[in-house]
């Protein structure tokens, strides 16, 4: 079974600099172009069976995008959703540092959910979703930079733990695998299906 990890595109919080986390902000005007290049590359290279998605509005609003370009059924699942950052959720970073920060991965913010229980809850909805979805041949996850970092560490079992961090941009695309001799990493954070958005944006700066 091969894996698409796919990051949402550009949100309405990555102009406004403000923390998101569980803030539910829609896709920006340039995120949705970046959504539809994105599912043009998928529908081109590698359509999947069905397609697991974030319940947080950037996440629906890419994946029904993505849905409706490849004909492909969603199902939508809050335990997907990015990391519950409680009262930072919406705060100016500015803001954000009179917050202390966690010193330990037991340890949250106010109202949040600590680094093991995030890492947890991905552990748990990727087991169901590779136990689900065993005999399908792709499958597709539209999700979040932290929870796709997350279910990246629980593809290859590593520790709860680490420092070892795997970045997504607007729209990447990593590409996982899973057969009987074991597991292996296509690619990861694909986005050159966006080079050509950049150039603009950048031209029009």
């Amino acid at each position: 079974m091969e894996i698409l990890l796919i990051r949402h595109g550009q949100s309405e919080a990555d102009i406004l600099n403000v923390h998101e986390g569980r803030a539910d902000f829609s896709l920006t005007d340039l995120g949705v172009k970046q959504v539809q290049k994105m599912a043009e590359r998928v529908k081109n290279d590698f359509v999947p069976e069905i397609i697991w998605a974030s319940t947080l509005k950037r996440a629906k609003e890419t994946a029904t995008i993505l849905s409706k370009v490849t004909d492909c059924e969603i199902i939508f699942e809050d335990d997907l959703m990015e990391h519950n950052n409680g009262v930072l959720a919406g705060l100016s970073f500015e803001d954000a540092k009179k917050i202390p920060s966690p010193k330990y991965p037991h340890e949250s913010v106010e109202n949040g959910e600590s680094a093991i229980e995030f890492r947890m809850r991905m552990e748990m909805i990727f087991s169901r979703i590779v136990a689900s979805s065993s005999n399908r041949e792709r499958i597709a996850i539209v999700a979040h930079g932290g929870v796709i970092h997350n279910l990246i560490h629980s593809f290859f079992k590593m520790p709860i733990h680490t420092e070892f961090g795997f970045f997504t941009g607007d729209t990447g695309i990593h590409l996982l695998e899973i057969n009987e001799k074991g597991r292996f990493v296509r690619f990861l954070n694909d986005t050159s299906h966006i080079k050509s958005l950049e150039l603009v944006y950048n031209e029009k700066c």
